[in-house]
């Protein structure tokens, strides 16, 4: 990629109304990611009910956030309790409306929703990846089993890596999916990590959405 390219390319995703675009898919009801598998012995593992966002945050220490960053587009997500280390490309909307997934062929690699803030900048930005695929086990395919203080960190393009404390994990219902609480603003900059989850059936595949709730907590 050229710079010239470089730059118009950040240049739009500054421009972009963040929630004015996710609200085209809340607005159907449904969730994000549709192309799990599920055709393993042992399922993917499932949030606990005690790692629920508003327990975590009722009780949570009020902490001084850090300096919300500025644009930038993200590389990288890195989750060590989960053992991610994957590259991160860009992902719009489908031709359904749904935020489009990265390639199922491509086991280890996370979308960054180009609709939201980039990963450290003031609002909730959004990364999304497969929970399999027909091979086996994809990107977040552990990702219910984080707990509340695990620390998700993501490389972005101006060197910087932002480092996100969880606070939450969920999984929700598709047909019931909180769009509000999911994706709306909190006033600091805040990640939501979200995957398959839920039931399966080959007719429909999985039923809801894992999602992680973190807040930034460190740039380094």
């Amino acid at each position: 990629m050229d710079s010239a390219h470089g730059a118009a390319e950040e240049e739009s995703q500054k421009k972009r109304a963040p929630w004015g675009v996710i609200a085209l898919v809340l607005l159907t009801g449904l969730a994000l990611i549709r192309n799990g598998s599920g055709e393993f012995a042992v399922g993917p593992p499932q949030p606990a009910a005690a790692a629920a966002a508003e327990a975590v945050t009722a009780g949570e220490p009020k902490t001084a956030a850090p300096k919300a960053l500025p644009f930038s587009i993200p590389e990288r997500v890195r989750i060590d309790q989960i053992q991610v280390n994957a590259p991160i490309q860009p992902v719009g909307l489908d031709a359904d409306g749904w935020v489009d997934a990265p390639p199922p062929e491509d086991p280890n690699l996370a979308g960054w929703f180009t609709g939201a803030v980039s990963p450290g900048e003031n609002g909730t930005s959004v990364v999304v990846g497969h929970v399999d695929n027909n091979q086996g086990p994809a990107v977040f395919y552990g990702l219910g089993s984080l707990k509340k203080g695990n620390h998700v960190e993501v490389s972005r393009r101006d060197g910087k890596t932002a480092v996100f404390r969880v606070y939450g994990v969920e999984v929700f219902s598709k047909a019931n999916f909180p769009g509000g609480k999911v994706y709306n603003s909190t006033g600091v900059p805040e990640l939501r990590v979200i995957t398959c989850g839920g039931g399966f059936t080959k007719k429909d595949g999985y039923d809801g959405n894992v999602v992680v709730f973190a807040r930034l907590v460190e740039v380094r």
